[in-house]
C-alpha cells in the first residue's frame, strides 16, 4: 500500500483516538482496512462499556467481523495509534488480519515489539506483517499529553 494510503488510514486512527480523549477515555484509535476499504473504525471504550477488553484494536475486529460476517479478517489491514497489548494482538493474530501497522512504541504494555513479543512466540498461529512508527509523534503526543492532565 502506498505510503500516503497508509498515511491516510493512520489519520483516521488518530481522529479516533482524539475522540476518545475528549469523552475521557486513553487516546487509542484504531482502523480496519479491506482491499483498500474502511470497514471499521474505533476508539477505546473500557470507561464507556465498562469493559476491560474494549480496547480500540478489540472494538475494531468485533465491528470488521460483523460488518464482513466472517471471524477471518484474512484481507483486511490493522491501524492503531499505539503498539497492541497481549490481549490485542492475541485477538489480531486470531482474526488473522494481514498487516498490522501502529503508530507509537509501547514499551511498559506493548506485546508485539515490546514486552513478550506475541507473534515471535511459537505458539502464535498467525503473524502479520508488522509496521511500526507510522504516525508516531502525534501519537505519543496525544497519550503524552492526555496523562499529564491526569496527573
Amino acid at each position: 500500500m502506498s505510503e500516503t494510503r497508509t498515511r491516510s488510514f493512520m489519520d483516521i486512527a488518530l481522529a479516533q483516538a482524539r475522540a476518545a480523549a475528549e469523552a475521557g477515555e486513553v487516546p487509542i484509535g484504531c482502523v480496519i482496512v479491506c482491499d483498500g476499504d474502511l470497514v471499521a473504525q474505533a476508539s477505546n471504550r473500557t470507561l464507556a462499556d465498562r469493559d476491560p477488553t474494549a480496547h480500540a484494536e478489540m472494538v475494531a475486529i468485533r465491528r470488521a467481523a460483523e460488518a464482513m460476517g466472517t471471524e477471518r479478517l484474512v484481507d483486511c489491514d490493522l491501524y492503531v495509534t499505539l503498539e497492541p497489548c497481549t490481549m490485542c494482538a492475541a485477538a489480531i493474530s486470531f482474526a488473522r488480519i494481514r498487516r498490522l501497522y501502529y503508530g507509537a512504541a509501547d514499551p511498559k504494555g506493548g506485546a508485539v515489539e515490546s514486552g513478550v513479543r506475541y507473534f515471535s512466540a511459537a505458539t502464535c498461529l498467525h503473524r502479520p506483517e508488522v509496521y511500526g512508527g507510522i504516525g508516531e509523534s502525534e501519537a505519543a503526543a496525544l497519550l503524552r499529553n492526555f496523562f499529564v492532565l491526569r496527573r
